[in-house]
Formats: C-alpha cells, structure tokens, sequence
C-alpha cells in the first residue's frame, strides 16, 4: 500500500458488473477505469463501464485533456441500455465525481436497478479527500459530503473511505481504534453492513512506517442473531504517491466479498495482499526505468496491473489481519 493513495487524481466512473452469470456498473475516474476494471475481468466478471471523465490521462500528470460527463449524457447512455433491456446487475460500483446533479442522478439510477434486481449490491468509494501532513482537506466541492450523507452512503452496502472521509462522514474524529469503532457503528447505523476504511494514521505497534486499514461487517448468524466481525491489518508505506490504488482496492475488494460474503477477514486479507503485490511491482518498474538516484515520475508509476494478473487472480496473502 502507498502513502498516499491519489484519489482526487483517479478520474471518475461508474460501473456496473456482471459475474460470469451476472454483470455489475461502475461510475469511476481514469484511472478506476484501468486499474479497477480490468481487475474484474481477471477475476471473472463482465463489466459496464461508464467513464463520467475522459481525459486524456489521470490528473497526477503535469498536464490532461478532456470532457466531463454531465447527468443529462449519463441518464441518455442507461437509457440506450433500458432499450436493449441490458439493465439487470449485480453490482455497481462508484468512486470520485465532482458533481452533485450527476451523483443525484446516479443514485436515482441505483434505485431503478434494484427494483429490476433487489438483490443488488452497491459499493460506494466516497472519494471527498484525504490527509496531507495531518491535516485534513477537501479535493471535491463541500457540497458533496451533505449528498454523500443523506443519499449515497444510506443506499450503500459496502463503503470504502480513507479515515479522513469517514470522519466527515460520521461528524467525528478517530485517534484511537476505540474511536475508530465508534466511526465505524455510526456509518453502520447510517445503512451500509459493510464498512472498511482504507487507510489511517492511527497508532501502529509496528512503528511509524505502516498504515492501519480497519474494518467492520455486520450479519445474521445462521441462529438469526446478528453479529459485528471488526478487523484490523497494518500495511507497510511505500514512499511514492501513485493514482489509482484507492479505485483499486474498492474493485477488489467487491470481488473478494462476493467470493467470501460472510468472512470480512479473507476478503481483506485476499484484497490488501494483492494490492501489495501490484504496488510493490510498481515501485521497483518505476525506480529501475528512473535510473538510480532519480525520482520516478507519473508515467513510470502507473500501477502494474496488467503484469500482476496472477497475483490478483490468486494473491499470496502477505498482510495478515487480526480480529478486534
């Protein structure tokens, strides 16, 4: 995992994903589309793809060209699917936007689906913004977070914010796991069973130079009692800032809880390990092509994935969580 995960800079897409008997939407970035989809493919999904951003590259470039979707283009291309009667999914899966009409309208998009398939999931990346040298900021218009709140994250079966989302999220601060908890039970309380946060700077027993990835999934025992598994992993740095790793642990980790629904541990464990694997690659492609002694620079740090299809197909779990 990285030190910085570059979520404003991974374009915006929606998508919508079929198993190899069903088909999921996704509404991600540039870089979402790349890293994320082809994820999917490899692990045996069909997958719809909606770019609600076409540019040329991903924003962590010096320089980018392009269009942006708006509702009215993004209600026309579903309508052409409804036509076709091309509208039955499984999943959908969204990430960064900068506009409020287009979210509207993509949840609206969201309800229409799940009265053609209720069984549907939805796995929501709250891509708002991030920490940067501890304090919080904001790379998307304040006036997402009241829309992330009152209509995103209540249709939401799964969300994936950093710690500086959910604390915008839940309207509190976490500094401790115990608080994090709490976080956690308040975005519970708020609809989504499913809440893994990302990254975090909480306190790691390992040291100063790992991240702390925390989750938490609600469900009903075959007895009927509904039970919390919370688990914790810490995730060593990588002192580089790459595009897109936030696109891709959401992608993976809709398809590692579809294959192990009921047992958080694996799928984060399946999901981070894989994730490892691909940044890890990418550091020392990029470090090589730089040269020694130089820094390495946008092009050169586009995630692997493409070459790290047999790790993200059957990953070498290498982080290990522990159940809290």
């Amino acid at each position: 995992m990285n030190s910085s995960q570059g979520g404003a800079g991974a374009g915006a897409e929606v998508t919508w994903t079929r198993r190899a008997a069903g088909k999921a939407w996704l509404d991600r970035e540039f870089a979402g589309d790349t890293s994320g989809t082809s994820h999917r493919l490899v692990l045996g999904f069909e997958v719809d793809l909606v770019n609600s951003v076409q540019f040329s590259n991903h924003t962590g470039y010096e320089y980018w060209k392009g269009q942006t979707m708006t509702a009215a283009e993004l209600q026309t291309l579903y309508e052409g699917l409804k036509l076709n009667d091309c509208t039955r999914y499984d999943y959908v899966l969204t990430g960064y936007t900068r506009d409020t009409s287009f979210l509207d309208k993509v949840m609206e998009i969201i309800q229409e689906l799940r009265r053609q398939n209720p069984k549907l999931v939805y796995v929501c990346d709250p891509v708002m913004g991030d920490k940067r040298n501890g304090d919080g900021y904001m790379y998307v218009p304040e006036n997402l977070l009241p829309v992330y709140k009152e209509k995103v994250v209540p249709l939401a079966d799964i969300i994936t914010p950093n710690q500086y989302e959910a604390e915008l999220l839940a309207g509190r601060k976490m500094n401790t796991e115990k608080e994090a908890i709490e976080v956690m039970d308040v975005l519970h309380a708020m609809g989504p069973d499913t809440v893994v946060i990302t990254s975090s700077d909480l306190p790691s027993a390992l040291g100063d130079d790992y991240l702390v990835t925390l989750g938490s999934q609600r469900k009903v025992t075959a007895g009927g009692s509904r039970v919390t598994e919370r688990i914790r992993m810490e995730i060593p740095k990588v002192d580089a800032v790459f595009v897109g790793t936030g696109d891709l642990f959401a992608a993976m980790l809709l398809a590692w809880t579809h294959q192990h629904p009921n047992n958080l541990k694996i799928a984060c464990e399946k999901t981070v390990s894989a994730l490892q694997h691909i940044v890890t690659r990418t550091i020392a492609n990029a470090k090589a092509m730089a040269g020694l002694g130089n820094k390495p620079n946008a092009a050169q740090l586009e995630l692997r994935v493409v070459q790290s299809k047999r790790q993200i197909e059957n990953p070498e779990i290498i982080i290990h969580a522990t159940t809290i």
